[in-house]
């Protein structure tokens, strides 16, 4: 059980550092194999997500770059996403998941149908509207990730390649920073509920680290076309699962 659960890990830090989405891998395997409460899963997977997310942003960070604006960003998000993660009982995820389906349609047609977006070297003019319209999407899918989650690394590459006209390989990189810390702002609220299981959380954590690495590495390599690829077979992955 031990072999499976960090073999999911791994994976799951690769898939995270690629495009996002490794809770699709964890969770499930976490689910079936450990007995654990849905928020002691929940809150594991957290530990091991934020671990290979930074992993994989100071890897990022160091090929790319990432603007000082993005700590900003990431302060504003790791709020947002702790004050979803205290309301998310407050929601009914049979309402969220429908519109969530028909915002990854959307996506994904548009992606597909603009081969040219996320392609160029950018970024554009960083103009003061730009910089507030990149706090305001940090906010709200913070928020998003803290109260329900599946998605949200896509949907910040997606949102600072549109608000600042820069490639998909930048945006990445961006979005590792601030998905670092949507996963560290729900993780508090989990750990002062006392639900993580640390023993568990702590080896997951070094095996996602070593996936996200793999990841980071293939995504460098692969530049934006690997970025454009993975989002949209993420696309297709995601609404099928929500469906399901």
């Amino acid at each position: 059980m031990i072999a499976v659960l960090l073999a999911a890990a791994a994976f799951a830090g690769w898939v995270d550092a690629v495009i996002g989405g490794g809770g699709l891998v964890l969770i499930p395997v976490l689910l079936a194999t450990t007995g654990l409460s849905p928020a002691s899963v929940l809150a594991t997977n957290k530990v091991a997500a934020v671990s290979g997310t930074a992993s994989a942003a100071w890897t990022m960070m160091r090929r790319v770059g990432v603007p000082r604006r993005v700590w900003w960003y990431a302060l504003i998000a790791g709020l947002c996403s702790a004050g979803g993660a205290a309301a998310a009982s407050l929601l009914n995820e049979d309402v969220m998941r429908p519109l969530i389906i028909v915002l990854l349609i959307a996506v994904g047609l548009f992606v597909a149908l603009n081969p040219k977006f996320g392609q160029g070297d950018g970024p554009g003019t960083v103009t003061q509207t730009r910089v507030l319209l990149g706090a305001l999407l940090v906010a709200s899918i913070g928020f998003y990730d803290g109260i329900f989650g599946p998605g949200t690394g896509m949907f910040l590459i997606m949102g600072f390649t549109a608000v600042f006209s820069q490639n998909f390989l930048r945006s990445a990189a961006m979005s590792k920073v601030v998905n670092t810390a949507t996963n560290l702002g729900a993780l508090v609220v989990f750990i002062v509920g006392g639900h993580v299981e640390w023993a568990l959380a702590l080896m997951l954590a070094v095996a996602n680290m070593i996936g996200a690495q793999l990841g980071a590495r293939t995504v460098l390599g692969g530049g934006t076309t690997l970025v454009r690829y993975a989002l949209l077979t993420l696309v297709v992955v995601l609404c099928v699962y929500l469906l399901i």
